[in-house]
């Protein structure tokens, strides 16, 4: 904007007298305000400054929203003149139920993507010679339409996937799912849900009916304790950190397991540090002291749950009968008092190195507690045996009775801003339709056969992570995510994107995945559209448009409805609100779930059966969403990683994120204060081991697994054990998923586990005492654990 007059900024002469009257007026301006300083009184100056802000106020757009950053669903004013967003800044409390006046650095700040010089504000196409061409969208629809319907004709719906958006609306997700099995024909459609809490749906949905967070954020406030495991919450999710440091101030307990020293760990009650890829191992060993020293909540057991004690053989039984018990208990049905007994203290010490007193000083805390919540992230998910560890997790909170009652519940904390809702409940997902409806049983898909006007297969499709490993994928509609970088194996994601007949990609950048394609389309921020989100408390929240559309971008939806009737599938909804009355008629959880309520009662969280229902603060206050009503308990048994280290590669790598970033980057790498924290990805290693390999701060590293390298700078610290390393996931420069494994995942949730790799490392001599500069000055004092 600097320098323009009249939209337009001039050359010459006549630009020289623009700029030179543009600076006198600014100096009028200085001279003005200093004259009325020195002559006015304070209130008088009060009420100059108040009607000149008043005025300029006038002039922007001012729209209250919710936060596209991670999903605890932050709401604020954002304030933009039309061309940029100038300002976020707190809504009225009761119009931001699970934030108040608080946001995070990203959610005030990180809006510089949407203006950046690099956004993509026009299609491309790729021409014969392989280099990208903008083209019109009358072009790019078409060659769209040709190149998925010819995969189509040739090689049947089942040869073509889609990946979905959790960045997106729910309104644009559930039209991605219905466009993959309308007008695509195929079950193959998923989203980044399978690469990180999908094992968390699995497990939750298994033992209590619905896999989402049980507890709103005023329980999360209220608890008087807390055991939280993987999650770096203070860094990840700051706003929930924040409630969760101020409870523990006044006095709640604070238990944190995790392999790295989390900040949050920095305000805990008990910090143990624990052995990587064993988390099943250390909850079994809590739950088997509760219910050996008889601090179960026998009431709760009794009357709510299944699974707990061994059903009684019966005097007489079958032979048939017998085999049939051995093969549940084979198959890790077994009762969950029985099933723990393995996990002594000794031994649970051996595996995780979590010595037997901080077993029973956590055991005895939560038992003593009249609440507790249960929270996690991606450090028990993302694991090959991830819905084992969520399930665990789950039979600890159900021993203990703290489900269904205030202050106490499980809690995954969300990564992306809708994941929940457009990454789970509006149905893009390979065996479910909206609401985790079943595609494999004939009266709901017969309920979307009859909404949609089509045949759909009960045949589940593929997951995102399957869909990599499958040749006869032949065709993919990418939107709104980065698989090129978060995929495991990415040399593989690589190779299997180049080898694809066609590939379309919609997104606000050319991403490393859009450098694959044949067609890449521009699409919309948050900022530039309407819609919902859900959050991670299941809170079902309005987005709103603050500016129009950059360039010749367009919202999601708009592109999906344009290209369905290419197609030959006629849509004619004229905004989102429309699209949640369809997800209202199709989907019993969100069926009160309207446009006009959430406006008028800031949020309704599901399920909200019907629009006189209030919709639901806690879940499972009377009974879990099963069969019988009962939570139903599922033994867990030993499992380890896929991978262990031995003495060629001596060393646990895990991953994950840090304050300053998010996810891989496409959004916070476009802000130039944000980069001044973390610019560059690095290492953590511990003292011993950085001088057992001579190596010092800022020095790079080589780090190397079976699959890959990436070489990074050290930060030496004691935040990681010595045979342990940490690198975060945020930079395409070193694409730390070029050391994870695509191979082994888990087999519920075909979650990748991206958690533990073995690796090895070496400090690179490039002539020099190493690239401390690539370390910017606040990374550099965070992590230099030489004291």
């Amino acid at each position: 904007m600097s320098g323009r007059d009249d939209g337009e900024e001039k050359d010459g002469v006549a630009g020289y007298m623009q700029r030179a009257k543009k600076q006198a007026m600014e100096n009028a301006e200085h001279v003005a305000e200093g004259v009325a300083a020195g002559t006015m009184s304070e209130g008088k100056l009060f009420d100059v400054a108040t009607t000149i802000g008043d005025k300029r106020l006038d002039d922007l757009t001012v729209e209250d929203t919710t936060c596209g950053y991670c999903a605890v669903g932050c709401r604020f004013d954002l304030y933009s003149d039309g061309e940029e967003v100038l300002a976020a800044r707190p809504a009225d409390e009761e119009d931001a139920p699970v934030n108040g006046i608080s946001t995070c650095v990203k959610g005030k700040f990180s809006y510089g993507f949407v203006n950046s010089d690099d956004r993509l504000t026009s299609p491309l196409v790729r021409d014969d010679d392989g280099e990208f061409r903008t083209a019109t969208w009358d072009e790019a629809l078409s060659r769209v339409a040709a190149g998925l319907g010819g995969i189509k004709e040739e090689h049947g719906g089942e040869a073509l996937s889609v990946i979905a958006s959790s960045k997106a609306t729910n309104e644009e997700n559930y039209l991605m799912g219905k466009f993959a099995r309308q007008v695509l024909g195929t079950n193959s459609v998923d989203n980044c849900n399978r690469l990180c809490h999908s094992s968390t749906v699995a497990g939750l949905a298994k033992t209590f009916g619905y896999g989402a967070a049980s507890v709103s954020m005023g329980d999360i406030e209220e608890t008087d304790c807390y055991l939280i495991t993987g999650s770096n919450t203070t860094e990840a999710h700051p706003v929930i950190g924040t409630r969760i440091k101020q409870n523990v101030r006044d006095g709640a307990d604070l238990l944190v397991f995790d392999p790295r020293e989390v900040q949050i760990a920095e305000h805990a009650t008990q910090y143990s540090r624990v052995k990587p890829g064993y988390d099943a191992v250390w909850i079994n060993g809590i739950t088997r002291y509760i219910v050996n020293n008889d601090l179960q909540d026998e009431e709760f057991l009794e009357e709510r749950t299944t699974g707990f004690e061994p059903e009684e053989e019966p005097e007489h039984d079958s032979a048939d009968d017998r085999d049939q018990r051995t093969e549940d208990r084979d198959a890790g049905r077994e009762a969950v008092k029985q099933a723990v007994q393995e996990f002594t203290p000794e031994r649970v010490e051996e595996i995780t190195g979590v010595p037997p007193e901080e077993i029973a000083s956590a055991a005895e805390t939560i038992a003593a507690a009249d609440t507790c919540v249960f929270g996690w992230t991606l450090g028990l998910t993302e694991h090959s045996h991830g819905t084992e560890n969520v399930m665990a997790m789950a039979n600890l909170a159900a021993v203990t009775g703290n489900l269904g009652k205030p202050g106490a519940g499980v809690s995954p904390f969300r990564g992306q801003n809708n994941v929940q809702g457009g990454g789970g409940d509006m149905g893009p997902l390979p065996d479910n339709f909206p609401g985790y409806q079943d595609i494999g049983k004939d009266e709901v898909r017969a309920k979307f056969e009859k909404a949609w006007n089509c045949d759909i297969s009960p045949e589940y499709g593929y997951y995102t992570t399957q869909m990599f490993l499958n040749d006869d994928v032949r065709g993919m509609y990418i939107i709104g995510e980065n698989a090129a970088l978060s995929e495991p194996g990415v040399n593989h994601a690589g190779e299997v994107l180049e080898d694809l007949d066609f590939l379309v990609v919609q997104d606000l950048f050319v991403n490393e995945t859009a450098e694959y394609a044949d067609v890449v389309l521009p699409a919309c921020s948050f900022v530039e559209k309407t819609g919902t989100f859900t959050n991670t408390d299941r809170r079902v929240q309005m987005v709103k448009q603050v500016m129009e559309p950059k360039g010749d971008s367009r919202p999601d939806w708009k592109i999906l409805q344009d290209l369905a009737g290419r197609m030959g599938r006629e849509w004619e909804y004229d905004s989102t609100a429309e699209i949640m009355e369809e997800v209202n008629s199709l989907t019993p959880i969100y069926g009160g779930v309207t446009h006009d309520r959430i406006e008028e009662e800031g949020g309704l969280q599901w399920p909200c059966w019907d629009e006189d229902h209030p919709g639901t603060e806690r879940l499972y206050e009377d009974e879990f969403d099963t069969d019988d009503g009962k939570a139903h308990l599922q033994a867990v048994g030993f499992s380890e990683p896929a991978e262990t280290p031995d003495d060629e590669y001596p060393f646990s790598l895990t991953t994950g994120r840090v304050l300053y970033q998010y996810h891989t980057g496409t959004m916070t790498h476009r802000e130039e204060g944000i980069m001044e924290y973390t610019p560059s990805d690095f290492v953590e290693i511990h003292p011993e081991t950085a001088e057992e390999y001579g190596i010092r701060a800022g020095d790079r590293v080589e780090i190397e697994s079976r699959r890959g390298e990436i070489t990074v700078p050290a930060q030496v610290t004691d935040r990681v054990a010595p045979d342990n390393l940490f690198v975060p996931i945020h930079f395409a420069e070193s694409a730390v998923n070029q050391l994870t494994d695509e191979e082994h995942l888990d087999p519920e949730a075909a979650t990748p586990e991206f958690k533990v790799s073995a690796v090895r490392i070496r400090r690179v001599d490039d002539g020099d005492d190493g690239d401390t500069d690539a370390l910017s000055t606040a990374t550099r004092e965070a992590g230099t654990g030489d004291d």
